[in-house]
């Protein structure tokens, strides 16, 4: 594992713009203290690896605010012996925090040299319950269906269909949905062949382009 000389910065930013926003999710805040984030980014952008903002990490693609990425992954309500999905791997911190509070991970990313750089730093930090995948994200990774939890990190016109059919029976999907300039951050449950889904205010992500998502 690589020396790692700002603990205190992300100390700082779980306290100040995750817990303090409302995130309480224990198992959550621990994996994001645990995590060193700026080596998801670019070295132009590292100093502003702890603030409140998304960051450019090349091909168009961001890494999530902080507070968003401890909302969204709070929202899966994961448990150690889940199987999670993840729909746009981006730079990999979130599917590493994800290999903390799950059994398995499996991270989709359409742009090869994305999910070549996101699987290099979590092979440095040791991380091996991760499998990154290049495909389409909107048609999901059947092989491995279905998923306790899923999470899209990218913005939808809406879920995806094959998304949720490859969700458990009680599991849950988090995605941004609507326009390609706002969206609303949605739950869905899954109960046997009944879908809910819950709102959690207005977001603004890349959007996710595929099949079943925006066209390029």
């Amino acid at each position: 594992m690589p020396v790692d000389l700002r603990t205190e910065e992300r100390l700082r930013m779980v306290r100040d713009q995750v817990e303090a926003r409302g995130v309480d999710d224990r198992r959550v805040l621990d994996a994001m203290r645990e995590i060193p984030r700026h080596l998801f980014i670019p070295d132009e952008y590292r100093d502003a690896a702890y603030h409140d903002r998304p960051l450019p990490i090349g091909g168009g693609q961001t890494i999530s605010q902080p507070y968003i990425v401890g909302l969204m992954t709070s929202l899966l309500e994961l448990k150690q012996s889940d199987k999670v999905l993840e729909i746009g791997a981006g730079s990999g911190y979130q599917a590493a925090l994800l290999s903390k509070l799950a059994r398995t991970v499996v991270t989709i990313e359409r742009l090869p040299e994305i999910a070549a750089k996101a699987k290099d730093v979590m092979q440095r930090l040791g991380i091996t319950n991760v499998k990154v995948v290049v495909e389409d994200g909107t048609l999901g990774y059947a092989p491995d269906a279905p998923y306790d939890g899923i999470i899209i990190t990218a913005a939808s016109p809406d879920i995806p269909p094959p998304l949720i059919g490859q969700l458990a029976d009680k599991g849950r999907l988090v995605a941004p949905v609507g326009t390609r300039d706002l969206q609303q951050l949605v739950r869905i449950r899954k109960q046997g062949d009944r879908i809910s889904r819950e709102m959690f205010g207005g977001v603004v992500f890349v959007p996710l382009l595929g099949r079943h998502g925006w066209q390029e």
